[in-house]
Order: C-alpha cells, then structure tokens, then sequence
C-alpha cells in the first residue's frame, strides 16, 4: 500500500502542472463570473382567492370552478407571449431589448418569473408572483404590471363565464318561448279547423243530434195530421159542400214565398245565432221580397176559386215546409254524426299537442328560473359579491440584491477546476497501459520477478525536473489569467461569451 501511494504521489508532481492548468482556468473562470455578473432584485406579490360575500345556498354562483383550477387558467393567461412581449417593452425590462429577437425576449421573461401556487382542504389558496432583474424599480414595475394583469384576467373570466351562463339562458328561453308559442297556434289552428268535431264540445252535439231527431220525429206528426186533416175536409166538403177550417184565404205566390221565408227563419233562429250566414241569407231574402211586394202594392186578399182549393194550397204549402224543416234537421244531423266519428281521433291528436304544450311549459318554467339565477349570479359577480382575487401583500421596490452569490460561484470554480484537475489525473491512469511497476509485470505477463532496480536519478537531474514543473506551473499561473484578460479586453467580455457558450450548449 505504501509503495503505491508513494508512486502515485510521484505520478501527481508530475502531472501537477496540467492538473494546476485545469484549477487556475476554471478558477479564474469562476473568480470572472463572480465578479461580472450584475447584481439582481427581486420582488414578489402576493394574491389571495377570497370565497364569496354571500353563501351558495342563498345564491348559487353560475361559476362552479375551482380556485386551484381558476388560478392555473390565469396564470397561463398572464404567461403568454403576447402579455410577455408587452410587460417587456412597458418597462424596458432588458438594456438592449430592441436588438433582441421576440423568442428570446418571450423566452428570459419565462426564465425570470416565477409563479407558484399554494392550496389545499382546509388551507387559504395562494398565488405568489415574483419576478429578477437587475433594477429595483424595473423588477417592482414588472410584478405590480403581472397583478394588475392577474386581477383583469380574473374579472374579464368570471365576466365571461357569467355572461356566457347568462346569454345561454336567455337564448333557451326564447328558443322555448317561441316554441311554445307555436305549439299553442298549432292547437288553436287544429280546434278552428275541427270546431264541429271538438271533445269539449261532445256532450253539446250529442244533445243536439237528440233532440234533432225529436224534432223530426214531432215534424212528421205534425205531417201526418196536417194529411189527416186534409182527407177530413175533403170528405167533409164533399158531402156537404162547406168547409169547417178556417182557412179560406189563398195567398199570392209572393206573400207565400215570404211566410215560409219567415217560417224558415224562425227554424233557422232556433238552431244558430244571428251571425249564422243562413241566417243572415234568410233576412236578405225576407228584407228583398218585402221590398218588392211593397213597391208593387201587392197586398195579401182572398181570390177568386174554390174556397177547397185555396185550404188544400195552404196546407200542402204547410207540408212541403215541414218538409223542408225535415231535410234541413237531416243534413244537420249528418254533419253531426261526421263530428261525432271524427271525435275520438281528433281527442287523440288533441292530447298529443297539449302534452307536447305541456312538456314545452315545464321546460321554458325550468329554463325561465335558471335565467332568474343567472341573472342574480351576474349581479353578485357585478358588485363584487362573489368568489375574488385579492392582493394580499404588493410588490415593494427592494433594497437589497437577490444575487448573485458571488461566493458560492467563486467556490463553485474552485470546486469545479479540483474535479477536472482530479479527472484528468484519472483519465490518463486508465488510458496509460505501459509497465511501470513490479505489480504491472505480474498482471501484464504472469511472472513474479526476482528483482527490480529502480530508476536512478542524479541531483542534477531532480534539480533541473523541479525547476522545469516549477516553471510550468508559474507559466500556467501567469498564462491563463493572461489569456483571460486579453480575451476579455480585444475580442468579447467574458460574461457575454459564457452567455452565449451557455446558450450554445443549453
């Protein structure tokens, strides 16, 4: 063991000058970035999530998002490229940022801010935004433009999602107002065109068509003694020669026209209203007729004839009226029976439209108070009443620097120079195959030597080998801070050729 660590320590004041080479380079390297790197600031806001004023089971929020969710939807508002580039260019946040391309200025404004988010059951949900520059004011100026970024993203989100849940609603309320709407003209049509065959209206026609057919039934009675009558006189004026009726008077042609018009009137008055067209047909006829016989002076007077003739006239007159009345009683009681057989169908089709009128009822009540909530969670978000972001601390100018730690970069160096020198010192052990020790000729060629004579060294010779590593050494001392400085100063500042190294290789 002793022999080994006395070779290898040999082996290290040989390579001492490249490994002293690789600790004053990266300890210089160091010792420049400490000292060129500019100073930073840093500040930080801090925003609050704030529940609502007023509790959900009084006014339910038409915004059902999380705040952990709602703060992750905001913070990727605030980073993007377009609020990056603007925030950049308010605040001049970098020396030469009119030089610079959009990408990299998208890309350090990234870099340098930080959002973090803090929530959790039972725990207040926090987002704190902080951001590093090398101004004070600049960093305060970029922080406190973040917030009132955050605060705007966050009302214009709730704006929207009220506005959306509101405009929604008053859409489906008048899509179903109007859907109603035409469903309640579809059922009005369908009762004006089937108003003969309505089921609320069953009962009425039932009853007419009863009592239609009494009437007929009380008309042919009425024939039957009218022809009874008939025969009576005739046999009566036959054998005696008189008449024991009492009509005697035969009317004119235009005076019997207008009796039976006014009988078919009265019939006419007792089965429709006044506006009936029949009706009003009737009257024309009744008003004409009696304009004529007027303007002739035609007055109803007994004639000449025989007075069996005249009654006879009179009373077939009286038949063929009753006559008629029967075939007015039959149409009607047609149109009766075709209402009544299209009744059932037309119940059907009819509760089919009410249920639809129905089911659109209760769908535009359901919508008409989701409209009534969502107007109330507008008002809420409008007054600020509801779920908010608050700043709970701002962002202060700082007065003292974030970094760099300057002392750690030098150490870091130091550190750095040390394990390269140390791998270096490695990496030539391992790639160095030669026999250099008794151990190496056993393990090369499988033989255990006798005896080994070590390399002998004159004086002279130690002298002049120290001389030459101490002059290595100096020269590598002197050379590389040399070198540093003469880069620095004639071709590129050091900090700015690490940057771009750093961005070459990041």
């Amino acid at each position: 063991m002793i022999p080994d660590l006395r070779f290898y320590l040999r082996l290290l004041s040989r390579r001492f000058p490249a490994m002293a080479f690789l600790i004053v380079l990266a300890s210089c390297v160091g010792l420049v970035m400490a000292l060129r790197l500019p100073t930073t600031y840093s500040t930080s806001a801090t925003l609050l999530v704030e529940s609502a004023q007023i509790p959900d089971e009084m006014i339910r929020s038409t915004i059902n998002v999380e705040a952990a969710e709602q703060l992750e939807v905001i913070q990727r508002r605030l980073m993007t490229r377009a609020n990056l580039i603007q925030v950049a260019r308010d605040n001049n946040v970098f020396p030469n940022q009119r030089r610079m391309n959009p990408d990299d200025v998208v890309s350090e404004m990234r870099r340098k801010t930080k959002v973090r988010r803090a929530s959790g059951r039972n725990r207040a949900t926090v987002m704190t935004i902080s951001f590093e520059g090398r101004s004070p004011q600049v960093v305060a100026a970029v922080v406190s433009q973040y917030v009132t970024i955050v605060l705007a993203a966050n009302s214009d989100f709730r704006e929207e999602r009220t506005a959306g849940t509101l405009d929604f609603f008053e859409q489906e309320v008048a899509a179903l107002s109007a859907s109603l709407d035409e469903q309640s003209a579809k059922i009005v049509a369908f009762k004006n065109e089937n108003v003969d065959a309505l089921p609320e209206n069953l009962e009425f026609r039932m009853g007419r068509r009863a009592t239609l057919q009494d009437r007929i039934s009380r008309i042919r009675r009425d024939i039957e003694a009218i022809e009874a009558q008939k025969l009576n006189i005739q046999r009566v004026y036959e054998n005696t020669g008189t008449l024991t009726d009492s009509r005697r008077v035969k009317l004119s042609p235009e005076a019997a026209r207008l009796k039976r018009l006014q009988g078919e009137l009265r019939v006419a008055l007792s089965v429709y209203s006044e506006t009936n067209p029949k009706v009003k047909i009737l009257r024309n006829q009744i008003e004409t007729l009696t304009a004529q016989m007027r303007a002739a002076g035609e007055a109803i007077a007994e004639e000449g004839g025989s007075p069996l003739d005249a009654v006879l006239e009179e009373m077939d007159g009286e038949i063929a009226e009753l006559e008629l009345q029967i075939e007015e009683a039959k149409a009607e009681l047609e149109e009766l029976a075709d209402g009544i057989a299209r009744t059932p169908a037309n119940r059907i089709l009819l509760e089919a439209m009410e249920r639809e009128r129905r089911s659109l009822q209760g769908l535009y009540g359901g919508a008409a108070q989701r409209l009534s909530q969502a107007r109330l969670g507008e008002r809420v978000e409008v007054s600020a009443r509801g779920e908010r972001i608050t700043v709970l601390e701002p962002a202060t100018v700082p007065n003292t620097p974030s970094g760099p730690n300057r002392a750690a970069i030098m150490s870091s160096g130091v550190a750095a120079g040390m394990g390269l020198a140390g791998g270096l010192f490695v990496l030539l052990e391992l790639l160095n195959l030669s026999i250099r020790r008794p151990t190496d000729i056993t393990k090369v060629l499988g033989i255990t030597p006798l005896a080994t004579l070590p390399r002998f060294e004159s004086q002279a010779d130690r002298r002049r080998r120290r001389t030459l590593q101490l002059l290595t050494l100096a020269a590598v001392i002197v050379a590389v801070p040399t070198s540093l400085w003469l880069v620095d100063t004639y071709y590129m500042p050091l900090d700015v050729l690490f940057e771009k190294v750093r961005e070459r290789l990041f």
